[in-house]
């Protein structure tokens, strides 16, 4: 009989050590490498290296006075408070804490001797501190200024500076190319000479003696280096993307020259002769899909510039290789304009279109479902329901994406993922209306071949521009009786906001409401429209349609008529509280007028609510609308006023790139980084590796996307 088998006790894994919350913190903050300490750089800094007297203090200064504690009390008046008089021998000051504990008061007792640091004030009673810091007097002075760092709640000061200082001490931060190589940018004034080591050791403890101008506007040597480092770190991690896009495989799109071809009937069928710059870019696309490796192109084009019927084009080449296409829009009215232009472009040459869209009836939904993995359609055109997992394709090779910026980068991926077929990627066509500034294009989208339509097709209109306050409505309202009497259609768009949903739907259904009193006529012909974000999605489509037979006479709107609206008819743009909408957003929402042959306006009417004037950043948008209708011109002045973070929406899935580097006045130094780049690739491999993992680490992945 076999005995029963022994097991010795098994010993536990010890549990992981519980973080604290300082810890969980730096988690937060993204500090988890050493080297992520050490690029945790000081929002500013505090003076602690000298004594002052109270003599010397001006109004408003930020001083650090060593006194003798004199009086205290506890005072009631206007609020429970500690009250401490403290003498310096210059003179006397006044502290205030309103948060106090029973410790303090015993630190701050009559007769210690203390070191105070604070903002001093004037008034009647003589200096007053609140809040100031205060420790007992003697001891070193530093030696540099104290850094402040950007932090969140549960993570002191006094924690994050010696978390950073020791993540400094311990992070690898050999060069990885010569300081020299940046001289031909003029190192006396750029710094060309300070190690990566050297700048940072710098920024998080200056001397005393620094010019803190230069510490605050990043133009001193040391702020040079960081940001050619992080600059190079984008370019090389663009190249990088670039090169293993190279690697992959795609399927050859040859383009059929025979006169039965579908690109050739399209063309011929068209109602309108392409511009210039539209028959320039459908070849330079053309060209890429003819090639084994996937397309990555932006086509940039203004408002109007003809966008649709170049991915029509592009379509037709890819359909008639056997291959399928799918176009995603961001909303459903602009997926729906795509989708009736193609149909009616392309249905009559026999192909058929696919229409997917969350809103869908089960019925319907499937029924496409069927024919998108059938191949029978060739076309799929809807919402990001096209990149659901239960989304299968036959043969996608080209995938369209339209209003890029607006359309993270996990959602443009899912489209890229969708051919299934011998480990090869659709290639892909981004298209936006928002022109993309040059530095942006060197630096962002570095990464992309950007094809441009710079050429509006003829007949279009110039429109003008105005701006006038909100007390002239009476104005605005008699223009638009004006137009209607004319036979002409309107726009007037309600801001969104953000904080209410219901603010906004008030806001846009009063609008209504006073357009159609004051429009009415007895046979009901001048109808005003409604269309907001929480109608229905069937409503909405009546509504639009509607407008677009000529039906309503005025469509009262949130800015779901943003994009993709297209209505010759309409010669007046009206948008209410103005100074609320983003420059490019204007100008998006502009472009639905002009459209026709007819005389065309935007009349931009701002309110200044309970202040006496507008904001500074909203008077230069409004004042560069008023100037310009150049969608160039209008992005150049969106990315100095915005940043680029925001201008750039969710291509970086809300990840900013460039922490240090500002495009606006870096110019020289990301001109210098691009052609630093390909040479570290080339010669030093290793070294550019360790450059992109320093500064991007995971980030990086953005932008293969």
């Amino acid at each position: 009989m076999r005995a029963p088998a022994t097991h010795s006790p098994q010993t536990a894994a010890p549990k992981p050590a519980a973080k604290s919350a300082p810890q969980k913190a730096l988690e937060k903050l993204g500090l988890v490498r050493d080297v992520d300490l050490a690029l945790h750089l000081p929002l500013r800094y505090e003076d602690e290296t000298r004594i002052l007297k109270l003599r010397d203090a001006r109004e408003g200064d930020t001083l650090q006075i060593e006194a003798r504690v004199t009086h205290q009390e506890v005072g009631y008046r206007p609020r429970r408070q500690l009250v401490v008089t403290v003498d310096d021998g210059s003179d006397t000051c006044t502290l205030r804490f309103f948060n106090f504990y029973p410790s303090m008061q015993k630190a701050l007792a009559v007769g210690q001797r203390l070191r105070i640091r604070g903002e001093i004030k004037g008034g009647f009673s003589g200096w007053t501190m609140l809040h100031p810091t205060a420790r007992p007097a003697g001891g070193e002075l530093p030696s540099a200024l104290t850094p402040v760092y950007p932090t969140v709640a549960g993570l002191p000061q006094a924690y994050l500076r010696k978390a950073v200082l020791s993540g400094l001490a311990r992070a690898e931060l050999s060069d990885t190319f010569a300081p020299g190589d940046l001289s031909p940018l003029n190192p006396q004034a750029q710094g060309g000479l300070w190690t990566l080591h050297e700048a940072l050791a710098f920024l998080h403890h200056p001397r005393p003696d620094v010019a803190i101008d230069t510490l605050m506007d990043h133009s001193h040597p040391a702020w040079q280096r960081l940001k050619a480092e992080e600059l190079l770190a984008q370019q090389l991690s663009q190249l990088q993307a670039r090169r293993a896009r190279a690697a992959l495989r795609a399927p050859v799109l040859l383009p059929d020259a025979r006169p039965t071809a579908l690109r050739q009937r399209l063309h011929a069928a068209l109602p309108f002769a392409l511009t210039g710059a539209q028959a320039r870019v459908s070849q330079e696309i053309a060209v890429d899909m003819a090639r084994h490796t996937p397309m990555h192109r932006l086509l940039q084009g203004d408002v109007g510039a003809g966008k649709t019927v170049v991915a029509a084009l592009a379509a037709a080449v890819c359909i008639d290789a056997g291959w399928q296409c799918a176009l995603m829009a961001p909303t459903e009215i602009l997926a729906e304009q795509h989708f009736r232009k193609l149909l009616g472009w392309l249905e009559p040459l026999g192909i058929t279109t696919a229409w997917l869209t969350g809103t869908q009836k089960t019925k319907e939904r499937r029924a496409m479902l069927e024919i998108i993995e059938n191949g029978q359609a060739q076309l799929v055109v809807g919402t990001h329901a096209i990149i659901q997992t239960k989304v299968h394709f036959k043969n996608l090779a080209l995938a369209v994406i339209d209003e890029q910026h607006r359309f993270g980068v996990a959602q443009r991926l899912a489209l890229r993922n969708k051919l299934q077929h011998e480990a090869m990627e659709p290639h892909l066509l981004m298209m936006t209306a928002t022109p993309i500034p040059r530095t942006l294009a060197m630096s962002y989208y570095a990464d992309l071949d950007v094809s441009t339509l710079d050429e509006l097709p003829p007949g279009r209109t110039p429109i003008v521009t105005k701006v006038l306050a909100e007390n002239r409505r009476a104005e605005v309202i008699e223009r638009i009786r004006a137009q209607v009497a004319q036979g002409r259609q309107v726009y007037w768009v309600c801001p969104l906001i953000e904080e209410s949903e219901m603010l906004d739907l008030s806001n846009a259904t009063a609008t209504h409401a006073e357009l159609a009193e004051a429009l009415q006529t007895p046979d009901g012909q001048h109808a005003v429209g409604l269309l907001h974000s929480r109608l229905p999605p069937d409503e909405k489509k009546a509504v639009m349609a509607q407008f677009v037979a000529g039906q309503i006479a005025v469509l009262v709107s949130t800015t779901v008529i943003e994009v993709g609206v297209d209505v010759p008819n309409a010669s007046l743009m009206v948008i209410e509280n103005a100074q609320r909408f983003g420059l490019s957003q204007l100008h998006q929402l502009r472009g639905r007028v002009g459209r026709g042959a007819a005389a065309s306006a935007c009349l931009l009417m701002y309110s200044t609510g309970d202040a006496p004037r507008l904001g500074e950043a909203a008077r230069e948008r409004l004042k560069a609308m008023a100037e310009t209708n150049d969608g160039f011109e209008i992005a150049r002045r969106d990315l100095e006023i915005r940043g680029p973070g925001e201008f750039l929406g969710a291509r970086q899935s809300g990840d900013q790139m460039l922490r240090f580097a500002d495009l606006a006045v870096d110019t020289a130094l990301l001109e210098w980084a691009r052609q630093e780049a390909p040479l570290l690739l080339e010669r030093h491999p290793a070294l550019a590796a360790k450059h992109v993992q320093r500064w991007l680490g995971s980030k990086a992945e953005f932008l293969k996307a």
